[in-house]
């Protein structure tokens, strides 16, 4: 990394589709090992953020400033579960490897130090032992693990999730956040878009609310302030 602290800095930021403006100006940056949540209502321009910071879209006004790393390796993303191809007519394995020829998509095949990534890659994420089995087979939580140990073979130093645990139970959402905890503690920054109060009281280490007012800072500064609770009371309510 350079001598700058930050992966990624976004500055006067505005985003937007075609001519209509969702959610600005914000100002933040994601610091190496970081673990930055997500937040605000439906339709704020949570996702249309990851798609910005990844360069699917471009940004309205403002600009977006990036590690060399990052411009080498790349970000890792998990897309929501909804936008995802989920019947991969392939095993573990295969859909893991994916990752990695994607990020080196002019290698015709997959060399051993790829191999190796990605077997490494599904032993941070537990699903190792699931290596040749079918996809399609697996449970939802499983499926995220896969899914999350593709996201790594492009890059364990900033993975960008979107809503990765909404199509989970309690007790699989529960795990999931666990795991990435650990990639967390490992090095890994984490950016994640989230309507649970739970990463944001136990994991996370900034927050940003998009919305009117925006709001970025401590996650412990923010579940203090009146916009901390008022979204967490709601969180409450919409799991009663």
């Amino acid at each position: 990394m350079n001598a700058h602290s930050f992966l990624l800095k976004c500055q006067d930021l505005h985003l937007g589709i075609a001519d209509h403006i969702l959610a600005g100006p914000l100002d933040f940056s994601i610091e190496a090992g970081d673990y930055l949540c997500i937040v605000g209502e439906n339709g704020a321009g949570k996702s249309t953020l990851l798609k910005t910071i990844l360069g699917l879209l471009p940004p309205m006004k403002g600009q977006i400033l990036s590690d060399e790393s990052l411009k080498d390796q790349g970000i890792g993303y998990l897309p929501q579960a909804n936008t995802i191809q989920r019947d991969f007519p392939a095993n573990v394995a295969e859909v893991v490897y994916s990752g990695c020829s994607a990020q080196h998509r002019f290698w015709p095949f997959m060399n051993a130090a790829m191999r190796q990534k990605a077997e490494d890659c599904m032993g941070k994420t537990g699903i190792l032992n699931l290596a040749e089995q079918s996809f399609t087979a697996l449970s939802g939580g499983q499926k995220q693990r896969v899914l999350l140990a593709r996201a790594l073979c492009v890059s364990q130093e900033l993975l960008v999730l979107d809503e990765p645990t909404a199509s989970l139970d309690p007790a699989g959402r529960r795990q999931f956040y666990a795991l990435v905890e650990t990639l967390n503690r490992q090095g890994t920054a984490i950016v994640m878009v989230t309507h649970d109060v739970y990463p944001l009281a136990n994991h996370a280490k900034h927050v940003l609310h998009i919305g009117r007012p925006a709001y970025y800072g401590t996650a412990n500064s923010y579940l203090r302030s009146d916009l901390g609770r008022l979204f967490a009371n709601t969180r409450e309510d919409s799991h009663d």
